[in-house]
């Protein structure tokens, strides 16, 4: 396929996907109104609100800045009108990642993914431009370079992340062919090292994802009578109350980012000085959001034991890395398999896993209104130096151990159906 025609086919696909996160909030924003003000109002108020949720999804912070009515109406001081919303709806961005994700298959598939990654993210940066630009609002106001520059980013993460694993596999015609065939002309003890990482690494992070899940269904399962009660108490109508579920639907993805945090060891925070972990709760006064419900009374020496789920998320990743790189060097090694490519194996998973984490917690965490909720969510560091030990202790374990049966055929590997390809003496 034509490069130019990949590249438009690139720019629709970001544009659609802006359309379509702008349009899932606007819709529900313009059934509220109706609702509430009878299509009466300031209709002109519907974009900018829209443009700065798709914004907050994108991880831009937002400044809000409350007139003496708009503070009382909501029951804030007029000492505290003024402040920061960067807690990011993450489902917003997790809807931009994986429709990027999906166009960066594509245009491997096609023949020029880089093409398409510049023409997409420049497309995506647009959108954000004409959102910015058109969106503008008093109450709610933004950087401008963050409003472009973190929409976009979080668009070509995307597209990277679909491309480059196809890419790897496919080929790509440029850097990464490059790449590609100076590992394997480093021989079989070091030319998959890369694959295994992002493999080992790719299994510790979707078994942390899924297993926060499993606790969040678990959560609210347990303590759903938590979670109604607070919602009975915003004593809303019907409309608010459908209102409310959207937005924590938007947080759910959020929410498991603070599971994961919790699962590592370091937990996270609710407020200025306040701490949820396995090894303590301190939380004080927390505002009545529905789903803050779901927290913890307290804590327990049981609950440390959930710091063992990344450490054997992280075994698991190593064995398979390690029967992999056991049948790599069956297949084309000599002598004895060597340790250094498995420690860096071990190291590597560690270090992908720990930035992994320490970006998710970035993302998950920040401002969520005035006074002690200026600091709310995991800190990004310890969060990062949690799973990284936690993935190396883990990794270490399979990694290291002797691979027993798995070179036991070294001399005569076996094909694809199991038949032994070592010709017969004559």
């Amino acid at each position: 396929m034509h490069r130019l025609t990949i590249a438009l086919l690139a720019v629709v696909d970001a544009l659609v996907c802006a359309a379509a996160a702008l349009g899932a909030i606007l819709a529900p924003l313009v059934l509220v109104w109706l609702a509430v003000f009878g299509g009466e109002g300031a209709w002109s108020a519907l974009w900018p609100t829209t443009a700065r949720v798709w914004q907050l999804g994108h991880l831009v912070p937002v400044s809000i800045a409350l007139d003496d009515a708009g503070a009382a109406a909501v029951g804030i001081d007029a000492d505290g009108a003024a402040f920061w919303v960067s807690v990011a709806p993450l489902a917003f961005a997790l809807f931009s990642l994986l429709f990027a994700a999906r166009s960066g298959r594509r245009a491997v598939d096609a023949g020029a993914p880089w093409s398409g990654f510049a023409a997409g993210t420049a497309a995506f940066a647009v959108a954000a431009v004409v959102a910015w630009a058109s969106g503008t609002a008093p109450v709610a106001a933004v950087t401008p370079w963050q409003a472009i520059v973190l929409p976009a980013a979080v668009y070509a993460a995307g597209f990277l992340l679909g491309a480059v694993p196809r890419a790897w596999d496919a080929g790509d015609g440029g850097p990464l062919d490059r790449l590609h065939d100076a590992l394997d002309a480093s021989g079989p003890a070091w030319r998959e090292v890369p694959a295994l990482v992002l493999r080992g690494a790719g299994i510790v992070a979707m078994g942390l994802v899924a297993i926060a899940g499993v606790v969040l269904a678990a959560l609210f399962a347990v303590r759903g009578g938590e979670v109604i009660a607070l919602f009975e108490r915003a004593r809303v109508d019907a409309v608010g109350a459908g209102a409310l579920t959207l937005v924590h639907l938007a947080y759910l993805p959020t929410a498991m980012v603070w599971v994961v945090a919790y699962l590592a060891g370091p937990g996270f925070a609710v407020g200025t000085a306040t701490a949820v972990s396995p090894a303590g709760v301190s939380l004080g006064v927390v505002p009545g959001i529905p789903i803050l419900g779901l927290l913890p009374e307290g804590g327990s020496a049981w609950q440390l034991i959930a710091v063992a789920i990344p450490v054997g998320l992280a075994a698991a990743a190593g064995g398979v890395c390690r029967r992999a790189f056991a049948r790599e060097w069956a297949f084309d090694g000599a002598g004895a398999e060597p340790v250094l490519p498995r420690l860096a194996i071990a190291g590597g998973i560690a270090a992908v896993v720990g930035a992994l984490g320490a970006l998710a917690a970035a993302c998950a965490s920040g401002a969520f209104g005035p006074g002690r909720m200026a600091e709310v969510g995991p800190d990004p560091g310890p969060v990062a130096l949690a799973l990284g030990l936690e993935a190396l202790v883990g990794a270490s374990i399979l990694l290291l151990a002797p691979a027993g049966r798995l070179t036991a055929g070294r001399a005569a590997p076996a094909d694809a159906d199991g038949v032994d390809t070592e010709p017969d003496p004559a």
